[in-house]
């Protein structure tokens, strides 16, 4: 990203749609987006008046910004309920917030004597996949009531506009803040994966273009000016010109990025590896390094240095613009369970809801948490592999006991180690509550059939068998047999209707095993009792 502004979009728009609309009666303005006071007068998007009116009744967008007084400890217990473990990284996390938000809220009130000075303590976060980095900073967004945006740092080093790409990061907080430009000012980008943009020399298969990505990324870490519309986004200037044609409130045409706060984080595996061998080499002299095969590397990213960084391959005005660094701490499988039975967020609680969703509930013994746990631990991805393993255990029960009259059951540890054995030992075991399921499923086609088409259809009891025992036989359900067998219904029954005036009719054995024959029939009969009288 270069330090002259990028030219402006709106002039070459303008013009073109000028010369589209000149023969037509939709004017546009002759004056640019670069006058300022013009622009300031223009439009919101399109917003209708009531939702104008609730625009205006909304409370200060920055209310909960001005009025930002949490201490690190609240932070740091408020990040408890959601994240287990990573003491040492809350604790960074929480000084680094309250310092950040404590500057801008002095600054909002013209209290601050560092208008000038004020170095931004934007976070770099170091850690294996899964143990709860975006997780923490989610949270702390959502606590202080500002907008938050995460990207992973590799899509901007697969396009040709990285420049612009980085750009769209802002422009995106943006978004997040409903269209709120002074709010966005105050956000929070997350940038992930930032490990794979790190271009140590010489070493094959690299990124080429991540050394420029760290550049424009440096460069909206610091503070610039980015347009709201990006010049390649045809959409966005299409409607920018159309705003002008509207009245509203008026809407700047760039965003600072001064008091946005970074945090870009990655697994950093090749750098704890460095890192362990650096300290080996010192501890032990001569160049040695023994090395336990199993230790976790991870381990050793909470004493990373600068000269570290630089040495996989960031630059060092890039490094430099992260100065709070914590390492997250890999999971354990007792973490793991603690996280299945403790955290807020935790996926076993979106399990419940997800079989609640049917009417049905769970109860898992503490036996069968630790078992997941171990399994989780086992795939090597955090938490995330919390949700693998559920997964694998409830993926055939969520598909077969919404159709089954189960409303209750246990997980233990046979169900995790053998779900499909305990899956189909829970069908046996509640067979005999199934034929009600059937006789429900057959009334709900009945009341929409009638629904549709104005029609009763009243199943005979040896239809009612018939029709349970093929769907029975083909594994198919009552809806979707009764949708095939009955489609060309409505047709013939209107016939019989007009002829006889008709709208209740018997389905016996035959019409489910031939209906269409049997509808024949019907129909025959029905021309036939018109020629009798």
């Amino acid at each position: 990203m270069s330090d002259k502004e990028p030219p402006n979009p709106f002039e070459e728009i303008q013009r073109q749609l000028k010369e589209l609309f000149k023969d037509s009666n939709v004017k546009v303005s002759a004056q640019t987006f670069d006058d300022s006071e013009t622009f300031n007068n223009q439009a919101d998007s399109g917003i209708s008046a009531s939702s104008n009116k609730k625009m205006d009744e909304k409370s200060d967008p920055l209310a909960r910004v001005r009025d930002f007084h949490l201490k690190p400890k609240e932070i740091r217990d408020y990040l408890d309920r959601f994240v287990i473990r990573q003491n040492e990284a809350k604790k960074v996390l929480s000084v680094a917030i309250c310092d950040h938000y404590n500057h801008v809220r002095q600054s909002l009130s013209g209290k601050s004597s560092l208008q000038g000075e004020y170095s931004k303590q934007n976070i770099l976060l170091l850690g294996p996949t899964g143990v709860g980095k975006t997780y923490l900073m989610k949270n702390i967004a959502k606590l202080i009531g500002v907008p938050f945006v995460k990207a992973d740092a590799t899509k901007f080093s697969e396009t040709g506009y990285v420049g612009a790409d980085v750009d769209d990061l802002v422009r995106d907080l943006v978004k997040a803040a409903d269209g709120e430009v002074e709010l966005a000012e105050y956000g929070i980008i997350f940038v992930d994966e930032i490990d794979k943009i790190a271009n140590e020399a010489g070493m094959a298969g690299r990124d080429v273009s991540g050394r420029g990505v760290q550049i424009n990324l440096l460069k909206l870490m610091e503070e610039t000016e980015v347009n709201l519309f990006s010049p390649t986004d045809m959409m966005s200037q299409m409607q920018a010109v159309m705003e002008m044609q509207r009245g509203g409130k008026p809407r700047p045409k760039s965003i600072s990025t001064r008091n946005i706060l970074f945090i870009v984080s990655g697994a950093f595996d090749k750098l704890a590896e460095s890192i362990r061998k650096r300290m080996s080499q010192n501890e032990m002299g001569f160049g040695a390094s023994v090395q336990d095969k199993d230790e976790d590397a991870s381990r050793y990213l909470k004493y990373a240095e600068t000269r570290d960084f630089m040495k996989y391959g960031f630059e060092p005005e890039f490094i430099g613009r992260v100065p709070v660094r914590v390492a997250c701490e890999a999971l354990s499988p007792e973490d793991l369970a603690r996280i299945l039975t403790s955290s807020e967020g935790s996926i076993l609680h979106q399990y419940r809801e997800d079989f609640r969703g049917y009417g049905i509930d769970f109860e898992i013994t503490p036996e069968a948490i630790q078992s997941i746990a171990r399994k989780a631990g086992e795939e090597g991805t955090g938490a995330r592999g919390l949700m693998t393993v559920l997964e694998g255990i409830f993926r055939d029960y969520k598909f077969e006991l919404p159709s089954t009259a189960i409303k209750q059951f246990e997980v233990t540890t046979d169900t995790i180690d053998q779900p499909e054995t305990c899956l189909q030992s829970l069908k046996e075991k509640n067979a005999h509550l199934q034929h009600d399921v059937w006789l429900e499923d057959i009334k709900r086609y009945v009341a929409k059939f009638e629904k549709q088409h104005g029609y009763t259809l009243e199943f005979k009891p040896l239809a009612i068998e018939s029709l349970i025992q093929e769907s029975v036989d083909k594994d198919r359900t009552i809806q979707s047999l009764c949708e095939e067998k009955f489609k060309d219904f409505e047709h013939g029954l209107s016939i019989i209707n007009r002829n006889t005036g008709q709208t209740v009719f018997k389905i016996g054995k035959l019409a489910v095993e031939n209906p269409d024959k049997e509808l024949s029939q019907w129909v025959v009969r029905s021309i036939e009792s018109i020629k009798g009288k």
